[in-house]
């Protein structure tokens, strides 16, 4: 046993090497304070102390960064290269045991004792452990051919236990970890046993490593060179148990890539893909990716489409089955089968079907699917600010997924279906892009040929896909994407057309719903009349199919009670089941009004009529405008206002009135928004009725816009506004004389019950709307 060693000492950290006791070897050195550590060691007597770093990577190793057993060595060489490095010749000694750290800055130095080996093991055992050791390191030797033989000679005249032990360990493939616990081992019997088990290890790896080396040879007998990464992965997988790894599936996707029948550039990037999918490990976190990439490709429709069935008669019958009136719609897609008809290769209209809620707008989509006989995708665009909601998410990105019309696409399964864009007009935009701009290349039939979605990355034809987008108000969809889309107004639906709707279609759905039959329950026509008039006030039929649903539930209870046998709605009992009226139907004036005039208004929900009030008080000459009215309201009422001073003797006004008199003019309803210039004469109407004492009659309704001249130019909305003053009950309506070209858009029972004035001077506003003083 060697003498106990205690002193302090430099120390030498060493990257990624371990020494042994007995064992010599050459290091070279390039860190400062290792230098200055050996160049101490020189002129001192030689000795220093090598420890193993935790960690690689750090340059300026601290106390916790350096193992706590290393080698005391004796430094025989030291030779100076011209890099700057040092390179030193170095005999380990003995296992040695850093008891603390000495403060210097110049180098680390360490107060260490050397580790006496532990001799009281049994000596025949230990024997009988270095036969075995250097029987097995001899069968390392020649399975892996890593070793010269020479070594096993000089290892072989080694007498003592440990020091075998150390000069077995030095040659073999181990981490510095594993290096570390065997320094670490003072018993010569302990290392001597790990030595053992990390050569038979070892073997076991090696004889793996042949067997698997044979199969894949023998695999690539009729393969190329390149081949043999693939096939060892094979091999290992075998061994494992996956016993075809990843053959069979992409065997399968090339096959599902083969029937997909995409165009040649997509199929090529498809199989490139699979390339890289087939040598990628399959715990590999773009594996996954690839394959959901690779899916993607297959299961889009690239050329199935559906047969049109281009019957225009039968086309008509499914349309006017589904949907009451909307006669302007159904022409259009009639007129889209018979130029289908005759030319076989028309693309795909964009259609634009705007109307308030209600009128059917969805469901119309829906049925012009079933009469094109085409598949029938929707997604609503409301609320979405994000551009890749449409062309998707590039594959980069964690959980990246096509836009919305690739995945409606696949849904479809066909290339030519009816796509309807619900709610178009409610889109957004922030930081995340402009789905709007990102639709015009969807909605361009000279682009969309070749849509690009960011995910698939590959061109995709949509020029058979027949759009339907569908809003509430073009007001608010940008200028370009309005621009590539036709648009098809649907206004709202007469008193006459909500019975026929509400006797044909909605009651029928809502008796079928409630488990209701003929035979138990009835509602007469005058009930849904009294129904539409005092119960709803809309466009469109929402709130109508609603009442009708109260009204089922009503009458299933009263026949499951056993009150009833059949339940028959009329007019009387209307009351009963729904309540008191909620609406008054006919707004227009019970009497003749000095300073209030009824103005037509176009809103999101359809029209509306507004009454304008004026009233004339003593004061300085404001005029107050109320009512919560926008910029161009206002502006309307003002220049009304200067049309009357500059026309005050013609119109029988004082001349000073604006001096003496403060004019307030109103609209009632103060918390609904209002604005738009077709409330211009109106309000003049108003205002020189309330000047002059006039009376503006009761039945007569108006709608233009005014200049400073009295020009009345023309407004928008005529059919919604006739509408409204239809149900509001007025008789006349006075209308300027250039939109005379939107009349016939009206519905003939509502044109002939109301008498339509064309002006285009306020002059002629005032004779037709104006009365006796009063």
């Amino acid at each position: 046993m060697a003498e106990s060693v205690r002193r302090n000492i430099p120390l030498l950290p060493l990257r990624g090497l371990l020494v042994f006791p007995t064992m010599v070897l050459h290091l070279d050195v390039g860190r400062k304070k290792s230098v200055e550590a050996l160049e101490h060691a020189m002129i001192d007597d030689h000795y220093i102390l090598l420890a193993a770093q935790k960690e690689i990577s750090i340059d300026e190793p601290i106390e916790t960064d350096i193992y706590q057993i290393g080698t005391y060595a004796k430094v025989k060489q030291m030779l100076k290269l011209p890099n700057g490095t040092i390179r030193v010749l170095v005999e380990g000694l003995q296992r040695a045991k850093i008891e603390k750290y000495v403060a210097n800055d110049a180098f680390i130095e360490v107060e260490m004792c050397t580790l006496p080996e532990d001799d009281e093991d049994n000596a025949t055992e230990n024997k009988a452990l270095m036969r075995n050791v250097l029987q097995l390191f001899e069968q390392y030797i020649k399975l892996s051919k890593k070793v010269s033989a020479e070594t096993l000679a000089s290892v072989s005249d080694i007498a003592e236990p440990g020091r075998l032990a150390d000069v077995i360990a030095s040659h073999l493939p181990l981490k510095i970890v594993e290096k570390q616990q065997l320094l670490e081992t003072t018993s010569v019997k302990e290392r001597l046993l790990q030595v053992i088990d990390v050569l038979n290890n070892e073997k076991e790896v090696i004889g793996l490593e042949k067997k698997i080396g044979q199969r894949v040879k023998k695999s690539m007998e009729r393969t190329q060179k390149e081949y043999y990464l693939r096939e060892q992965m094979k091999a290992i997988q075998k061994e494992l148990g996956d016993k075809e790894g990843k053959t069979g599936e992409v065997a399968s996707l090339r096959e599902q890539i083969d029937e997909a029948n995409m165009p040649e550039n997509v199929e090529e990037k498809a199989l490139k893909e699979l390339e890289r999918y087939e040598k990628m490990p399959a715990s590999s976190a773009e594996s996954s990716v690839l394959r959901n990439y690779l899916d993607w490709l297959i299961q889009l429709p690239w050329v199935k489409e559906t047969e049109d069935i281009l019957d225009v008669n039968r086309a008509e019958r499914i349309l006017d089955e589904d949907h009451y009136g909307l006669e302007k719609v159904k022409e259009r897609v009639i007129e889209y089968l018979a130029v289908q008809q005759l030319t076989k290769e028309l693309k795909g209209p964009i259609l634009c079907l705007a109307g308030p809620p209600g009128v059917g707008k969805t469901s119309l989509a829906r049925s012009v699917a079933r009469a094109l006989n085409r598949e029938f995708v929707r997604i609503s665009l409301g609320g979405v600010r994000d551009e890749a909601e449409i062309r998707g998410h590039r594959r980069t990105y964690v959980g990246a997924m096509p836009g919305r019309i690739i995945q409606g696409m696949k849904k479809a399964g066909s290339v030519n279906p009816v796509f309807l864009l619900d709610e178009i007009d409610k889109m957004a935009n922030d930081f995340r892009g402009d789905p709007a701009a990102a639709l015009l290349e969807v909605l361009d039939p000279e682009q969309n040929h070749t849509f690009s979605d960011h995910y698939i990355e590959e061109p995709y034809d949509l020029s058979k896909v027949m759009f339907i987008t569908t809003a509430n108000n073009i007001m608010t969809i940008p200028g370009p994407l309005l621009d590539r889309m036709e648009i098809i107004q649907i206004a709202g639906y007469t008193e006459v057309e909500k019975q026929r709707i509400a006797l044909d279609y909605l009651l029928p759905k809502q008796m079928k719903e409630h488990g209701l039959t003929k035979g138990t329950f009835q509602v007469k026509e005058e009930a849904i009349l009294k129904v539409i008039r005092y119960y709803t006030r809309e466009a469109g039929v929402r709130s109508l199919e609603r009442q009708m649903a109260t009204l089922c539930r009503k009458g299933a209870k009263m026949l499951v009670s056993g009150k009833k046998k059949r339940v028959v709605v009329t007019q009387n009992t209307i009351e009963t089941m729904l309540g008191k009226k909620r609406f008054r139907y006919g707004l227009a004036e019970e009497q003749d009004q000095v300073g209030a005039a009824t103005g037509l208004a176009y809103t999101t929900a359809g029209g509306d009529t507004l009454s304008i009030e004026v009233s004339v008080v003593p004061g300085k000459g404001k005029l107050i405008l109320t009512g919560k009215l926008g910029d161009v309201m206002k502006e309307s009422a003002q220049a009304a206002f200067s049309y009357i001073r500059s026309r005050s003797k013609e119109l029988d006004i004082d001349p000073s009135f604006h001096e003496k008199n403060d004019i307030h003019i109103h609209v009632p309803e103060g918390a609904t928004p209002k604005d738009g210039p077709s409330a211009g004469i109106t309000m003049a109407t108003a205002l020189i009725s309330a000047l002059t004492g006039r009376v503006v009659k009761k039945e007569v309704g108006m709608t233009g816009e005014i200049t400073l001249r009295g020009r009345v130019l023309p407004i928008g909305g005529l059919k919604e506004k006739s509408m409204s003053a239809h149900r509001a009950g007025l008789t006349t309506i006075i209308i300027p004389k250039e939109n005379e070209k939107d009349l016939e858009d009206i519905p003939k029972s509502v044109r002939e019950d109301l008498n339509y004035i064309l002006v285009d001077h306020l002059d002629q506003v005032l004779k037709h709307a104006l009365g006796e003083k009063k």
